[in-house]
């Protein structure tokens, strides 16, 4: 089913909505909050929190790419409930991934904040543009999914080591990229 008619389905409020929403983007939403808790009960529980934060905001949102939306909702859900649970430290991923962009990414606080999260938008899709294919998937599979490095690896068929500096390289070319953009890294 095309996501212009899931969509029409949640602004009828029909069930049948959440049944095609999960058959569609199930899998991709579990990933997401896989990546983030480590726990699949506790992933379960944010895909299906997911329907219900979708339901309750169609209608009246009307998002031009579900598939985004919903994996954008399911990450922040994923976030939150990791920020609840962070005290029996059920997942140090994270930490580690934000970690490896905290040199390229500005911290709040280095950037006005009604120009920040539009201009760095804006500039990191311009950058992602600039890369091939094959970096641009991999910068956003470490990024946005949270694909461990030896997951990447693997799929590329290199070392850890080499996938590692070649995220690395990645990194220091979008800093570089926020730099020519005036944005303090």
């Amino acid at each position: 089913m095309e996501d212009e008619q899931i969509i029409e389905l949640f602004r009828r409020r029909d069930q049948r909505a959440i049944q095609q929403a999960e058959a569609k983007y199930g899998s991709y939403c579990r990933k997401i909050a896989m990546n983030v808790l480590s726990s699949r009960e506790d992933a379960e529980e944010c895909v299906n929190d997911t329907w219900l934060r979708v339901w309750n905001a169609i209608p009246p949102e009307h998002p031009r790419a579900f598939c985004a939306w919903v994996g954008k909702i399911t990450l922040r859900l994923a976030l939150n409930r990791r920020e609840k649970d962070q005290a029996q430290k059920r997942y140090a991923g994270l930490e580690e991934l934000l970690s490896e962009l905290e040199d390229c990414i500005p911290s709040e606080e280095s950037v006005e904040r009604q120009l920040a999260a539009n201009e760095l938008t804006r500039v990191i899709n311009q950058w992602l543009g600039t890369l091939s294919r094959e970096d641009r998937v991999l910068f956003v599979r470490r990024y946005w999914y949270g694909d461990a490095v030896k997951k990447l690896a693997q799929a590329c068929g290199v070392s850890p080591g080499k996938m590692a500096k070649r995220l690395y390289v990645l990194r220091g070319k979008l800093k570089a990229a926020l730099a020519k953009e005036d944005i303090v890294v």
